[in-house]
Formats: C-alpha cells, structure tokens, sequence
C-alpha cells in the first residue's frame, strides 16, 4: 500500500481534509468537489473555511467509485446511494431502484452483443 493513508474509520466524529480524502480513496480532489456538488457527500467548513469531511465519507466515495466504475452515471448513482446504506454490497433491499440496475445490465449486454458482432466483422476481414 506504499504511503496511503490509513484513517481510523471506526471514529466516525473525526475529520479530514480534502487531500487527505482524496489520498485515502484514490479519488482526485477535484472529483470530491464534483461529488459534493452533485450532492453524494457532505462536508462541514472549519473556521479557516476548509472543507472536512468525516472519516465514513472514505466508504462512500469507495462506493461512488465503484458504481461509476461499473458504468454508472452521477444521476444514477445518487439513487443507488441511499439503498447500499444498509449493505453496501447489494441493493436489492432497496427495489424503487431494480429497474435502474436491469436498465444498465440491459444496457451492458446490448453493447457486449454489438461489440461481439464488430469483432467478428473485423476477423472476417483479415481472414
């Protein structure tokens, strides 16, 4: 893990700072201000007016990274946020959002099929 920093997640009062955040996530600061801008994580103001996030916000941004890994946009994971709460892992606890999941999956599986037939396009001409 070279130098990352490890936060003691445990002490959810505790704070950090943006750069702190951003090293502990892999996440750049600019992309944290975009994420407090859409409204997927918070920040207090110390009386210096900088930005603290606390230590639980590593979690979240992880799962923001994750969702927009897996092809998410921002919208979409501003909904699936709220339903990975309470398992992070899965969200079929939260079923007002199944069809987000099925549209992406539905999404995911009609680009793959495309891509299938571009490949097989492509070897037929250097056959």
């Amino acid at each position: 893990m070279g130098d990352k920093v490890k936060a003691d997640v445990s002490n959810a009062t505790a704070t950090m700072t943006i750069g702190r955040l951003a090293e502990a996530t892999g996440a750049s600061a600019r992309s944290l201000r975009h994420y407090e801008a859409n409204g997927l994580i918070s920040a207090e103001r110390d009386s210096s007016d900088y930005r603290r996030y606390r230590t639980g916000t590593i979690e979240r941004v992880q799962r923001i990274r994750r969702l927009l890994g897996a092809g998410f946009n921002l919208a979409e994971v501003a909904i699936l946020l709220p339903c990975m709460d309470e398992d992070p892992e899965r969200i079929d606890i939260c079923p007002q959002v199944a069809g987000v999941v099925h549209e992406k999956l539905d999404a995911l599986l009609s680009q793959s099929r495309e891509l299938a037939q571009q490949r097989d396009q492509i070897r037929a001409l250097i056959a």
